[in-house]
This record gives C-alpha cells, sequence and structure tokens, in this order.
C-alpha cells in the first residue's frame, strides 16, 4: 500500500496519518498516547506523518518528537512531512504581529532547524511551502532547498495549496515532488481547475487534505449538498457492506492521479478504515453518482 510521489520522490505510505488534530487544535494527546498511536499506525501500513509547523500553535511537532525521542528504530520506520512559510499570531511567537506568509531562504531554513529540534530527527523526508505568498522568490526558496538538501536536513521538497501556474513556477526551479491540495465531493475545484490535470502530467502524486471535508458528511444538520451526496454514499455502502466514510475514501483514491489521502482522525479505527477503503473499487457510474449528488445535476 506505498506510493512513488513522483520519479525522483520518496515512497510514501497511500494512507498518510495528519497530525494536526494531535496536540493543542485538537484531541491533546499525551506523548504516551501519542506514541501508541504512532506504533498503531505503523502496525497498520500507514507509516507517513504529516505535519506542519503551526499546528498547535507551534507545539504540535514537540508533542510527537517526544514521543519518539531516543527511538531511532521508530524513526527508521515512518516518514516525517511538515511545512513552513505561515506566520501565526500567538504568543508562542510574539514577534509576529499579523498572520502573513514569509517564504525567505532565510525563513525557511530557520524554520526546518526549529523542525528538527521540535521532532527529535536529524531530517524530514519531505518539507512543503505551506501557503503560495504573494511576495514568493522561487530563486530563494530554490537557494533554500538547496543547501537544506545538500546538509541533509531535507530529502525532498513540495507544495500545499499552489495552483497549477504557481506550481509550474517554482518547479523551473527547483524539483517538487508533491502538491498537497483539499480535496473532497465538496470541494471538486482540483478536479477541473488543471491542479490534477498537472500531477499527472508531471507524474507527480498528490495529497489529499479534509477528504472528509472536516466531518461535514457526519453532521447533524447537514446542508442540501451534503444530504443529497450522503444519498447516494448510502446506497453504495449497503452494495459494498462498507462504512460511509470508505465510499468517500475510494472515491478519492479512484482518481488516475493517485491522490494520496491525509486522515485527520486520532482515533486508530477511523485510520485503519481509510486502510480498509483501499479494497473497495467503485465503478466509474457510480464515481459519477457522487459527481452528480455534489453538483445537483447531471454532467453536461
Amino acid at each position: 500500500m506505498n506510493s512513488k510521489l513522483s520519479d525522483h520522490g520518496p515512497m510514501f505510505s497511500r494512507i498518510v496519518a495528519g497530525c494536526m488534530n494531535w496536540g493543542e487544535w485538537g484531541a491533546n494527546l499525551s506523548a504516551d498516547q501519542a506514541h501508541k498511536l504512532i506504533e498503531d499506525c505503523l502496525t497498520i501500513g500507514v507509516t507517513t506523518f504529516d505535519h506542519a509547523d503551526i499546528y498547535g500553535h507551534y507545539t504540535t511537532e514537540t508533542l510527537f518528537g517526544n514521543a519518539i525521542k531516543g527511538n531511532i528504530s521508530l524513526r527508521e520506520k515512518m516518514q516525517l512531512i511538515t511545512k513552513c512559510g505561515i506566520k501565526l499570531v500567538t504568543p508562542n511567537r510574539p514577534e509576529n504581529s499579523i498572520k502573513s506568509y514569509n517564504t525567505s531562504a532565510a525563513y525557511i531554513i530557520s524554520s526546518v532547524e526549529q523542525s528538527l529540534s521540535n521532532l527529535q530527527t536529524d531530517y524530514v523526508d519531505l518539507l512543503l511551502i505551506h501557503r503560495p505568498s504573494p511576495l514568493i522568490n522561487p530563486q530563494e526558496i530554490a537557494e533554500a532547498f538547496f543547501k537544506l538538501k545538500k546538509e541533509g536536513k531535507v530529502m525532498h521538497f513540495g507544495v500545499s495549496n499552489f495552483t497549477r501556474t504557481q506550481f509550474e513556477m517554482l518547479n523551473t526551479y527547483v524539483p517538487l515532488v508533491t502538491n498537497q491540495i483539499e480535496i473532497s465531493p465538496l470541494h471538486i475545484a482540483p478536479f477541473v481547475d488543471g491542479t490534477l490535470d498537472q500531477c499527472i502530467e508531471r507524474n507527480v502524486k498528490p495529497m489529499g487534505y479534509s477528504t472528509l471535508a472536516g466531518g461535514k458528511f457526519f453532521a447533524k444538520k447537514p446542508g442540501d449538498q451534503v444530504e443529497r451526496i450522503n444519498k447516494t454514499v448510502d446506497q453504495l455502502t449497503k452494495k459494498y457492506d462498507v462504512a460511509p466514510d470508505q465510499i468517500l475514501t475510494s472515491w478519492i483514491l479512484k482518481h488516475p492521479s493517485g491522490i494520496l489521502p491525509i486522515i485527520g482522525s486520532t482515533k486508530i479505527n477511523r485510520i485503519r478504515s481509510a486502510v480498509d477503503a483501499l479494497q473497495v473499487q467503485i465503478t466509474d457510474e457510480e464515481w459519477f453518482m457522487i459527481w452528480e449528488a455534489s453538483l445537483g445535476e447531471e454532467v453536461a
């Protein structure tokens, strides 16, 4: 259940564990609880863990690092992703007076140095620029990337939330192995705006976050669009004898770009459910049933 991100990219687990909600922004796990969750993920073949420096107001990387501290064999079994470039206003960064982006070479390098310390590791497998700044300078980013690569602190590089043209601009300066994007039946823009087309063209596997739309499919009072999609999903759960989240995940997995879903739950049964969804093979017509439910009308 592994997937190579690109011709020159790393091998990641097809299902990725998203760590945004592990700390202050969610379950507030202890280091021991995080260690247990890491071990459970590895047991079911989920070996890739997605971070960002800002998660938990700059604290979640440290939580994860404390969970694996001193355990070299555990680190060797996993791949770590982190992101940088967003500056949050928080007591943990009193120097930040306004939420903004910084993708200068100096900022990227200092962010990575801090992430390595937080995560208790000598290197990260993948570094992503978290958001495309209007002031982005691809030459500066390339300078930082090449320095970090030469020093062995980052193995591969990519981006998150970049448009097709923004990806292409930076990719001309430094090889990118992925674009991490929001995608779900409630957020279908990447299917039609060229984002996924580019991934196929460049043989770059995208990573998908909020693939279950942040839990909106399971809300007590869903909107009309969600109700339409859930009605269709319910039909398919009966046919395949699986859970609704597995149908929704299989819908993401079916796309030929090879999307790697990031599962943000801290419940191992939810992560295992996503792994099991790899075995669910809906048909093309069933995929379009969910697409039509999202649109609220049949395709043209």
